[in-house]
């Protein structure tokens, strides 16, 4: 099916997607942080990536991955509509992902990255709890 928009209007409708202060992952996050007694993070640290949150001190980053844009198991939706671009969007989230990562390593930061699904249900691994606590 043809997309109904222009490319034009579908780049500026694109644009406006938050990639930050985002309810469903961000905003929940930072309250299961207070819940947990994490602290020590800061946003918008300027590395490469942009990571939602940055534990200076513990040299950790975390990414909060939405999960439709970076293609976690328990989205498999792909909408009807220009699927091939979707299919290919998603495709090379999770090759910058990877390469966001891996960047992030050899400069000597542990990268934790949590998907939006488990953030809704307030579920932070027990690993991850540690880390950010100690």
């Amino acid at each position: 099916m043809v997309d109904t928009f222009t490319r034009e209007k579908r780049s500026e409708i694109m644009t406006s997607v938050k990639s930050s202060g985002n309810k469903s992952t961000e905003l929940k996050l930072i309250k299961t942080f207070k819940l947990y007694g994490i602290s020590g993070w800061r946003r918008k640290y300027g590395l490469f990536g942009n990571p939602d949150f940055v534990f200076p001190k513990k040299r950790i980053v975390l990414f909060a991955d939405g999960c439709f844009w970076h293609g976690h198991d328990c989205r498999k939706l792909i909408p009807a509509t220009n699927k091939n671009y979707w299919i290919e969007k998603i495709s090379r989230n999770k090759k910058r992902d990877k390469l966001v990562t891996e960047s992030l390593i050899e400069d000597g930061w542990d990268v934790l990255r949590l998907w939006e699904c488990k953030i809704k249900q307030k579920i932070l691994s027990q690993k991850v709890v540690t880390k950010l606590l100690f």
